[in-house]
């Protein structure tokens, strides 16, 4: 079973960065593209970036030239490096495996990590 472990939130000012990280276990990790999702009170998971098993990256228009994610096979881990931080980034991150929307309810999250940005 695929246990993801997400760390790196905390509260910043605007302006501010942030770098998360989050371990994956299991044997799928070098086989899938994985993604950063956010989710503030309300709404459901939104995707903010993601990576395939080859390095492309894709990003939600509002995080595109303020945020990197990354990868690193050899431990299991991705990141999301986040610059220029603003108010409405604020929410709980969680980084799992891209799937089309309309799977996303099969996917299990962990704990994910508090980003709240102060103005």
């Amino acid at each position: 079973q695929v246990q993801l472990v997400e760390s790196g939130g905390g509260l910043v000012q605007t302006g501010g960065s942030l770098r998360l990280s989050c371990e994956v276990s299991g044997s799928f990790f070098s086989l899938s593209a994985m993604g950063w999702y956010r989710q503030t009170p309300g709404k459901q998971h939104e995707l903010v970036a993601g990576i395939t098993t080859s390095g492309r990256t894709n990003y939600a228009d509002f995080v595109k030239g303020r945020f990197t994610i990354s990868r690193d096979s050899s431990k299991n881990t991705v990141y999301l490096q986040m610059f220029s931080l603003k108010p409405e980034d604020t929410g709980a991150y969680y980084c799992n495996f891209v799937v089309p929307t309309t799977s996303m309810s099969r996917l299990t999250w962990g704990q994910g990590t508090q980003v709240t940005v102060s103005s």
